[in-house]
């Protein structure tokens, strides 16, 4: 195709057709940004994975030091899944948990893990604003998105019940849903903000107790920073996804609206 044919093929195209073709380039942009970002993190926990620690601490050992230092014994330290996310803590169910694969090793990654996730728990107990924004909603964060399918095929099913054509209850049914898309969106820049001053306090307490070196703080705060720039990165593909999903409900509406016209005519 040359450049001529693209640019009459583009200029056939309308304002909202152009939009979506932009967003959906840039989500794909964005996509093999957060790949390269997600195997640079992948590489670095590794590396780290297999460095020593300097007070010879497990992740397990280590949770649990720190836990008990704040009077959180209650707080149990679990073994989750071994994939690479499976670092956690949960107010709900009073744990921290830690990745099969490093809550039982010595290393730099397992002390950094088990540092940052002890800290929320810290953030929590002393009833920090972020940190218990973040605990009341979890449930919504958590499900929000995953409600936006159902909640439409409901719409859907109304119209064709009722109306027997997709309509009004469609309509409302996907902008319904889609309202709790976006308050997710909006409250994982909480949760990013609760897991960055996790980080920094979990450093903190470290050097407080002397459980790290400076060589060590540095390799951490890498691992951080690569943590942190993969979470932007998901947020601004969801609301990419977001965009794309708006723009093609106003296409959508559009195409009824020319059809009921033409119909009219």
């Amino acid at each position: 195709m040359t450049y001529d044919e693209l640019t009459n093929g583009l200029a056939t195209l309308d304002p909202i057709s152009i939009a979506i073709l932009v967003v959906s380039l840039l989500i794909i942009v964005v996509a093999l940004v957060s790949l390269g970002v997600s195997i640079t993190l992948g590489i670095k926990y590794a590396k780290y994975n297999k460095k020593k620690n300097s007070v010879g601490l497990t992740g397990k050992d280590a949770a649990r030091k720190i836990l008990d230092i704040f009077g959180l014994e209650k707080i149990k330290v679990t073994a989750s899944g071994s994939l690479m996310y499976g670092n956690s803590y949960s107010h709900y169910f009073k744990k921290v948990r830690l990745r099969r694969l490093t809550w039982k090793k010595d290393s730099v990654s397992s002390l950094a893990m088990a540092a940052q996730k002890s800290a929320l728990a810290v953030l929590d107990k002393e009833k920090d604003p972020d940190m218990k924004r973040r605990v009341r909603l979890t449930p919504l964060l958590s499900f929000g998105p995953l409600m936006f399918v159902p909640i439409l095929i409901i719409g859907v099913v109304v119209d064709i019940l009722v109306f027997e054509t997709a309509g009004v209850c469609t309509i409302v049914a996907m902008l319904f849903g889609m309202s709790f898309y976006i308050y997710s969106i909006v409250m994982s820049v909480t949760i990013l903000k609760t897991e960055t001053k996790a980080q920094k306090r979990a450093i903190a307490i470290l050097k407080e107790q002397n459980m790290i070196n400076e060589e060590e703080e540095k390799d951490m705060e890498a691992l951080y920073k690569l943590y942190n720039i993969e979470y932007i990165n998901n947020i601004i593909l969801s609301t990419l996804e977001l965009i794309l999903d708006i723009l093609k409900l106003i296409a959508w509406l559009q195409g009824n609206s020319s059809s009921a016209s033409t119909s009219n005519d």
